[in-house]
């Protein structure tokens, strides 16, 4: 199968164009500049996403037999309060480049990647794939939520598949071993916010996301998807965790006013409002299921409490 890839250097592109090309698929990436492709076996084909002229040329040079979108700008470090603007860029991303790789693709499966974290809060238990999204929760997040809805709809109406992913981690994440979200544990500058348990974190490392790419473009499903591990865990439970394997100091406790005051609404909301999502549809349609079954394994490795990531294991 001819697969065009955008996305394709980002941290899901990379650890799923080797797994493509294993199975025998003819990885298509596209690029800003012809040399940005990620692997010097890869096909490139060039224009700037958004401009739709030339993305839509592009996609149709490669004549693909599937598309997979993952493309995003995300920033290497979130700022709460500037969160609405850091996220512009990627909304855009989402909306007017699937509509435009939907144009140029000529009927090719259409494969999507969105977010299994911004599920409306509810109580009692986890989201499965139909629950309502948050398009009513803090203002910088409804922007995100809103693209997420169009990108998912435009998605569906092409007869593609939507893959809700987790909070990512593994290499090119903010969880990655250098990343800036481990800095920040290991400088004692997040906090655990309010006196209840917090957000509920369903992580995903990124070579289980790839695998699950692979398995829904193998498979004649359409629908969404979450894309999560097992263990749903609360943040008041990892991040003593990931605190400890980093060697910082134990997270402090601070009032959700205070936290509000530096972090606004949507860092208060990340914090103290998130719930985690089911993952048993995918397990059962996709045949898919994470190598890294757990954050434990994923985030906070067990060998003598350090900081760890297993690159390259299988799925």
């Amino acid at each position: 199968m001819r697969v065009l890839v955008a996305g394709a250097t980002g941290a899901i592109g990379r650890q799923l164009v080797p797994l493509l090309q294993e199975v025998g698929h003819e990885v298509i990436a596209l690029a800003r500049k012809p040399d940005n492709g990620g692997s010097a076996d890869v096909r490139v084909v060039v224009a700037d996403a958004l401009d739709r002229t030339a993305l839509t040329s592009a996609v149709r040079s490669a004549t693909p037999d599937a598309i997979i979108n993952l493309l995003t700008a995300l920033p290497k470090q979130v700022d709460p309060k500037r969160f609405e603007a850091q996220m512009a860029l990627t909304n855009r991303l989402r909306t007017e480049v699937t509509a435009n790789l939907i144009g140029g693709g000529g009927g090719a499966r259409l494969i999507c990647e969105s977010l299994a974290h911004a599920y409306r809060p509810l109580s009692g238990g986890l989201a499965d794939e139909g629950a309502p999204l948050w398009d009513d929760g803090p203002r910088p997040f409804r922007p995100v939520v809103r693209a997420l809805i169009q990108l998912e709809r435009m998605t569906a109406e092409a007869g593609g598949v939507v893959l809700r992913v987790g909070h990512l981690c593994g290499p090119g994440t903010i969880y990655a071993a250098d990343g800036s979200f481990r800095d920040q544990v290991r400088l004692g500058q997040v906090p655990l916010v309010g006196p209840g348990p917090g957000s509920t974190f369903s992580f995903i490392h990124t070579h289980d996301a790839a695998t699950a790419v692979l398995a829904a473009l193998e498979k004649p499903v359409r629908g969404v998807f979450n894309i999560v591990d097992d263990e749903p865990s609360p943040i008041s439970q990892w991040l003593p965790e990931m605190a400890r394997a980093v060697g910082g100091p134990p997270p402090r406790r601070v009032p959700t006013l205070l936290a509000r005051l530096s972090g606004g609404s949507w860092g208060v909301a990340f914090m103290t409002q998130l719930i985690g999502a089911d993952n048993r549809r995918a397990r059962r349609d996709l045949d898919w299921q994470p190598c890294y079954t757990s954050w434990r394994q994923a985030v906070v490795g067990p060998e003598n409490g350090q900081f760890t990531e297993r690159l390259g294991a299988g799925g």
